[in-house]
């Protein structure tokens, strides 16, 4: 999904994020915990809130199952590969990235030949085996 345009982006991607999940067990027999949609709403609105702040031009959204888990990616045209900072109690803000590493499964982030993409896995039920 490409993303462009002003601050609702956020609500639109957190809602394409849900449109995607929710269907899982009617349409495909798959166990989406409400934990994990939430967590990964939570993981989307963070990768696209700093997308969007620090990256001019689209954002590309894709969602993913990938075994027991859904695989969160967000490219945008910065080069620049987000830096998770040190705990800092006296900091206002800034913990997006620290937020998603916490509850991600795993984390990646790699440049591309032109931007950067990053990849969040949320496990997608509440038993971390997957079962």
């Amino acid at each position: 999904m490409t993303l462009d345009g002003d601050g609702t982006v956020i609500a639109t991607a957190r809602q394409l994020a849900a449109g995607f999940l929710t269907p899982m067990q009617a349409d495909h027999g798959l166990h989406v915990s409400q934990r994990a949609l939430d967590l990964t709403q939570l993981v989307v609105s963070e990768l696209v809130t700093n997308a969007r702040k620090y990256a001019p031009g689209p954002i590309l959204l894709n969602l993913r199952i990938t075994g027991a888990t859904v695989e969160v990616e967000v490219w945008d045209s910065d080069p620049v590969l987000p830096v998770a900072r040190a705990a800092d109690a006296s900091r206002v803000g800034q913990r997006g990235l620290e937020i998603v590493m916490a509850v991600a499964q795993s984390f990646e982030a790699h440049r591309e030949p032109v931007g950067k993409r990053i990849t969040a896995c949320i496990v997608i039920t509440d038993d971390p085996s997957g079962l």
